[in-house]
């Protein structure tokens, strides 16, 4: 079983160009669209999380559960559903903005347990930024790596959420310790200033960077350096291309019974190129598609 821990909300995306086109809503976050991601890529998943009970958090819950995610660890609050107004350019990048005041998966607290089978746990994105949440997901996070749970991060930057941009730089390396695969982009890199060495160094057994349609690259504790080139793809979108990867990694690894550091250190670099060839994949399927709608496992091929 993979956990996701993390938000869940709603992607209002421009529906035609121009800046007051119609928003069509997407179920979104992070977290959100890797469980997913995962579910359709049929490794056994649970999703961890704080989702109101308005209608946005009812489709939130209805799209776990189509995806064939388990939703036993999901609390439930009234307060309403968090959203992200998506911009996306000519080149199908997305930015975007967020109404996150008094929403439901702001309140969310560690619990005392989770599901049984649990053998990694995903973290990332808004639920570490937002307080009070994120410092639960922190301390979810720490209890998780000293009990020997795979962990894996994808930070997924958000800066206009980040208030003090320092004070979540030094949060971020004193979270690499309890980390054990560190996966971001090249922009989430040049904003936190560091390199994959120095944060090898911290405490991930990998990081791995992605670089749009230049590809993936993942850099081991031994000194490795794995890359391949992005699947060429007519882009949609980019909403959901980089939780696709986040799924596609863990459920290769899951596969391949290496989620954990020996289960890093043995793929070697055949094992690494595969993982990696699989991960753009299906990345660039989520790009074919407007929103974050990632691949099921007939769509991406056998890993």
């Amino acid at each position: 079983m993979i956990v996701v821990a993390g938000e869940a909300l709603i992607d209002l995306v421009p529906s035609e160009p121009g800046a007051l086109a119609a928003l069509d809503p997407r179920r979104g976050g992070g977290p959100y669209n890797t469980a997913v991601a995962l579910g359709r890529l049929g490794s056994p998943t649970a999703f961890c999380s704080r989702v109101s009970s308005d209608a946005f958090g009812e489709s939130l819950l209805g799209g776990l559960l189509d995806a064939g995610v388990e939703v036993s660890s999901v609390q439930r609050g009234t307060e309403p559903t968090s959203l992200a107004v998506a911009a996306v350019g000519e080149d199908g990048s997305a930015r975007y903005s967020f109404y996150v005041e008094g929403t439901a998966d702001r309140l969310f607290g560690a619990p005392a347990r989770l599901p049984d089978g649990t053998r990694a746990v995903s973290f990332g994105t808004c639920s570490l930024v937002l307080e009070p949440g994120a410092s639960a997901y922190e301390e979810l996070m720490r209890t998780l790596s000293r009990q020997g749970v795979f962990t894996a991060l994808d930070p997924n930057i958000r800066p206009v959420l980040i208030p003090d941009a320092d004070a979540y730089r030094a949060r971020f390396l004193r979270w690499l310790p309890s980390v054990s695969l560190l996966k971001l982009s090249e922009e989430d890199a040049r904003w936190l200033g560091g390199t994959p060495r120095e944060w090898l160094a911290a405490g991930p057994s990998a990081v791995v960077v992605t670089n749009g349609a230049e590809g993936l690259t993942a850099h081991t504790r031994d000194g490795g350096v794995h890359s391949v080139p992005g699947e060429q793809v007519d882009v949609v979108d980019t909403i959901g291309a980089g939780d696709t990867v986040n799924a596609a990694l863990l459920h290769g690894l899951a596969a391949r019974d290496a989620l954990s550091a020996d289960g890093l250190a043995g793929l070697g670099a055949d094992g690494w190129e595969e993982l990696l060839r699989f991960a753009a994949r299906a990345a660039a399927i989520t790009c074919s598609r407007a929103g974050a709608e990632p691949p099921y496992a007939d769509e991406v091929g056998p890993f």
